[in-house]
C-alpha cells in the first residue's frame, strides 16, 4: 500500500551551502523524520502562490502546518508588538489559503505552533499578540510545560489526558475561530490544543509533537490520511 503523502509547510530564507548563498526552501528535518516514522511520505511545500493551495489540498493525503514566524497581527485586527519577530507575509498568504483549502476539502491536517495560530485566524479567530504581558508571567517561553487534554478529543485519544510538551511561545489563541473547539489547556487556562468540529482530522497544538520520542500525534495524522 502506498504511503500517504503528507505536505509540510516551509520557510523561504537565504541559505548558504558550499560557496553559494541563495534563497532556499527550508524545513527542519524533525517534521519529515516524524512523518516517515509514522509511515507517511513527507513532501515539503514551498510558500509560493496561494493559488496553488487547492491543488495541494486535492493532491495530498494529509498536511502539517508547521511552526515559524508569528502570524501578522494585522490579519486579526491587532498591531504588532515591537518585541515580536517580524511576520512573513509570503508565508501568511500561502498558508492562509492552504488552511482554508484543507478545511474545505476535509484534508487531514495537524497545525503546529504557528500553524495552530494561523488555522485559528483563517477561521476568523484572534490571537493574543504578546502573551507574557497578558498573563503576567513568562512560563510559556520555557521549553517544557504541562498541558491538560480533553480525553474525548482526537488529541486526547492519541496522547491521553495530560502531557509534558515542548513548545515555547509568545502568542496564543484569544477568540476561537468558527467551528474550532478548545481541547487542551496550560495551567493558566491558555489554550494549547484546538480541533475543527466535523472535520476528519483537523487538529492544532501549541507545542511541537515532531520533537522528541513521542510521535503519537503525527501517527494519528498519518493514520487519518490513509485511504
Amino acid at each position: 500500500m502506498p504511503r500517504p503523502l503528507i505536505g509540510i509547510t516551509a520557510y523561504l530564507e537565504a541559505a548558504r551551502w558550499g560557496t553559494w548563498v541563495r534563497e532556499a526552501v527550508l524545513s527542519p528535518h524533525a517534521y519529515a523524520r516524524a512523518v516517515e516514522k509514522a509511515g507517511g511520505a513527507p513532501v515539503v511545500l514551498p510558500p509560493m502562490s496561494p493559488y496553488a493551495a487547492g491543488d495541494y489540498a486535492r493532491g495530498l493525503d494529509g498536511l502539517i502546518l508547521a511552526g515559524g514566524a508569528p502570524v501578522d497581527p494585522a490579519l486579526y485586527g491587532e498591531t504588532r508588538d515591537d518585541r515580536m519577530e517580524e511576520p512573513q507575509a509570503h508565508r501568511d498568504r500561502f498558508e492562509m489559503a492552504l488552511a482554508e483549502a484543507a478545511v474545505k476539502a476535509d484534508l487531514p491536517f495537524l497545525a503546529i505552533s504557528r500553524g495552530m495560530h494561523l488555522l485559528n485566524v483563517a477561521q476568523g479567530g484572534t490571537l493574543i499578540p504578546w502573551l507574557p504581558e497578558a498573563v503576567a508571567h513568562d512560563r510559556h517561553g520555557t521549553a517544557r510545560h504541562a498541558v491538560t487534554v480533553s480525553v474525548s478529543s482526537k488529541i486526547g485519544k492519541a496522547i491521553g489526558d495530560h502531557a509534558e510538551v515542548t513548545g515555547p511561545h509568545f502568542q496564543a489563541v484569544k477568540l476561537l475561530g468558527t467551528g474550532l473547539l478548545a481541547v487542551a489547556w496550560a495551567d493558566d487556562q491558555i489554550v494549547e490544543g484546538i480541533e475543527l468540529q466535523g472535520h476528519r482530522f483537523g487538529v492544532g497544538v501549541q507545542w511541537h509533537p515532531e520533537r522528541g520520542a513521542d510521535n503519537r500525534l503525527v501517527d494519528a495524522l498519518v493514520d487519518a490520511a490513509r485511504p
